[in-house]
């Protein structure tokens, strides 16, 4: 497979400042774990055990990413597209404008769906954004009729 690593033996520059990132992240989330304070009396897991978990796996990747771009392993890199990266940008700030001026919820998710198919490569925008209709809708039933849970009211919404 073309995505396989091939030890290179050059250090991997990109590799290092990963490996940095998800290390540094791994300390951030677990000097922010150590300020939750203490759990309940009754159990020894507290509300800071889950941000400990995630730090540790961030750390082991971290760690395991320093170590690839140390040995020189990283695999192939592909190449960069900005035209979906700004698809999906543009479905957000559709979904945001849609919610924030009185669209709603479904018209807002649904904006953002269709973009984010079309940044995947998908061209039938009339079917995705059908599909992304039926989802948000049935999404929308979901946490407002089943879950008791308000989310922004638009023309859609309040048929219901």
């Amino acid at each position: 497979m073309s995505g396989d690593p091939k030890p290179s033996g050059r250090r991997d520059a990109a590799g290092f400042f990963i490996a940095a990132g998800l290390l540094a992240f791994a300390v951030l989330i677990s000097w922010d774990a150590s300020n939750h304070g203490a759990g309940p009396a009754y159990s020894r897991i507290g509300p800071a055990a889950a941000a400990y978990a995630v730090a540790a796996g961030l750390a082991v990747i971290g760690a395991a990413s320093l170590l690839a771009a140390w040995r020189g392993e990283a695999p192939e890199r592909e190449t960069f597209d900005l035209l979906p990266v700004i698809l999906i940008l543009v479905g957000l700030a559709g979904q945001i404008a849609a919610i924030a001026f009185g669209g709603g919820f479904i018209l807002g998710a649904t904006v953002l769906f269709a973009a984010t198919a079309r940044a995947f490569g998908r061209k039938a925008l009339i079917a995705d954004a059908a599909i992304g209709f039926t989802l948000s809708f049935l999404v929308y039933l979901m946490f407002t009729k089943l879950l008791s849970l308000s989310l922004p009211q638009g023309p859609f919404e309040r048929l219901f």
